[in-house]
């Protein structure tokens, strides 16, 4: 008995933990290094460094989401979503919280080792220091607080920040030392990606949600503009990839990402026609593996250009 509940007790954190987010967090950092690299700027300590602070932010934000959502309420029995540890009762509040401890002291001994390795110029510590706290904040605040972001429909911009704007752009920025605008159409196009992750996630939990008070944006949307919605973001992460590639990549090789465009359109219209929550549920892990090919197949595209 007591190897079995501790067994139990080891899946309930593997599963808080969330381990299939996190290639995806690691995808922008890719895509970051494969743009510092072809732009000649590559350092591989450094975007080794930037991994793992993705991978704990990840890890921090994925545990908040957790014990944001337990202790309001919102992961009920009616939720479709796999159940997490703390809804099953093999996790409890006071466990969390010391995780979510542990795991904020590894974050920051991270992000400054990442600082110390990379910034050489005050106003760039003092820069990414601010970013990286502010990374923090919103990874808790998602779902944790009086006013949580996540339950007032601004999740999608936030992932798109993070995960696109400023995972992408400053990955390339603490290698190369500069910033340069040719990273935007990428950095923006990985962002779209990791929020149809979201939105995903979202028209799966769409009912539950509506009926706790987490009004996010598919709730805000209803389903059949959370749908449409959900296209429109593929269609602008592949749009970003083609104009990319037609105006700065002069190689065949630049349009690699094409490859999972077939993956991408079936998962499109499998989500526009299908107007029942329950069946988002097998599109998550779906929209997690495109999402991660398209964007690996872009970076060794631009790696080999």
């Amino acid at each position: 008995m007591s190897q079995t509940h501790s067994t139990s007790k080891t899946a309930a954190w593997i599963e808080s933990l969330r381990p299939l987010t996190l290639p995806l967090a690691l995808a922008s950092i890719v895509t970051g290094s494969a743009l510092a690299a072809w732009m000649h700027h590559f350092q591989l300590d450094i975007a080794l460094m930037a991994l793992l602070t993705a991978a704990m932010l990840q890890i921090l934000s994925n545990l908040a989401n957790d014990y944001g959502d337990a202790i309001k309420g919102s992961d009920t029995e009616t939720r479709i979503g796999p159940n997490r540890g703390m809804q099953k009762g093999l996790i409890n509040q006071a466990q969390m919280k010391r995780a979510l401890i542990i795991v904020i002291i590894l974050t920051i001994a991270s992000g400054i080792a990442l600082i110390a390795l990379a910034c050489k110029k005050p106003e760039d510590i003092i820069g990414f220091l601010g970013l990286g706290l502010l990374a923090i904040i919103a990874s808790i605040t998602y779902t944790v607080g009086r006013k949580p972001y996540g339950y007032m429909g601004l999740g999608d911009i936030s992932v798109l920040i993070f995960f696109g704007w400023l995972s992408v752009a400053g990955t390339y920025y603490l290698q190369a030392g500069t910033f340069d605008s040719i990273v935007i159409l990428p950095a923006t196009a990985c962002g779209l990606l990791a929020t149809a992750v979201l939105n995903i996630n979202n028209l799966r939990d769409i009912d539950n949600d509506r009926m706790n008070g987490k009004n996010t944006l598919a709730v805000r949307l209803g389903p059949l503009w959370g749908r449409r919605y959900h296209f429109l973001l593929l269609a602008g992460a592949l749009l970003c990839l083609v104009l990319f590639a037609l105006f700065d990549l002069r190689s065949w090789s630049g349009w690699l990402f094409i490859l999972a465009v077939p993956l991408l359109y079936r998962h499109a219209m499998y989500v526009l026609h299908e107007p029942t929550a329950v069946a988002m549920r097998p599109m998550l892990e779906q929209m997690v593996k495109g999402a991660l090919l398209t964007n690996i197949l872009f970076a060794i595209g631009v790696v080999l250009s």
